[in-house]
């Protein structure tokens, strides 16, 4: 047979307005008061106390040979670091790219030629509906991507070179301290045409 006798208790301090007024006739005890711990003091750490010179004085010579290896690790570490943290800093310095900008032919000198000396420039000169150069287009949108400290962009290949014939597109152009140092005509240049249609 189950016990149907549960008595709900409440958080701990708390009343009802039926218990309340059952105190104030003097049916039920007075409540007895909320209980609070003692407020939390941490133990004293000996290790960081201040030492006096009789502290070093007291310590065996294998005792002074692990304060000094202690001492070595943190202070590499310390070291290390810094280090870190300087390396970080630099990293951060370095351009964002990350993707394949789209230019003009009046931004070519302002994005490629004047590039500061420590930026690589990946040019590829296309043009819109050309098969060869999405795939291409894909390509370098991945390794954008993969290279975010070197700068891609596109541009169509009239507006850069005028009158550019159109069998030599795609073409890649690599840039860096404004001169031209690799140059790739043609999707053939990068290897086998492997297109969902060929295969």
């Amino acid at each position: 047979m189950a016990d149907y006798h549960y008595v709900y208790k409440d958080l701990e301090g708390s009343s009802t307005q039926w218990d309340d007024i059952q105190r104030k006739l003097g049916n039920l005890p007075p409540k007895p008061p909320a209980f609070k711990p003692d407020p939390f003091t941490p133990a004293e750490d000996e290790d960081s106390k201040p030492k006096s010179k009789a502290w070093i004085d007291e310590k065996t010579e294998e005792e002074l040979e692990d304060l000094e290896d202690d001492l070595d690790d943190d202070r590499f570490l310390e070291e290390y670091r810094k280090k870190r943290l300087v390396e970080m800093r630099e990293a951060s310095k370095v351009a964002k790219f990350g993707s394949v900008i789209p230019i003009s032919g009046s931004d070519f000198v302002r994005e490629v030629s004047q590039a500061p000396q420590d930026v690589w420039v990946v040019v590829m000169l296309y043009k819109d509906g050309n098969p060869e150069c999405s795939i291409l287009l894909q390509c370098l949108e991945d390794l954008a991507k993969r290279y975010p400290a070197t700068k891609f962009v596109k541009i169509i290949s009239t507006e850069c070179i005028p009158n550019y014939p159109d069998r030599n597109i795609p073409t890649v152009l690599v840039y860096n301290n404004s001169a031209v140092k690799a140059t790739h005509v043609g999707i053939l240049s990068f290897g086998r045409r492997s297109t969902p249609e060929s295969t």
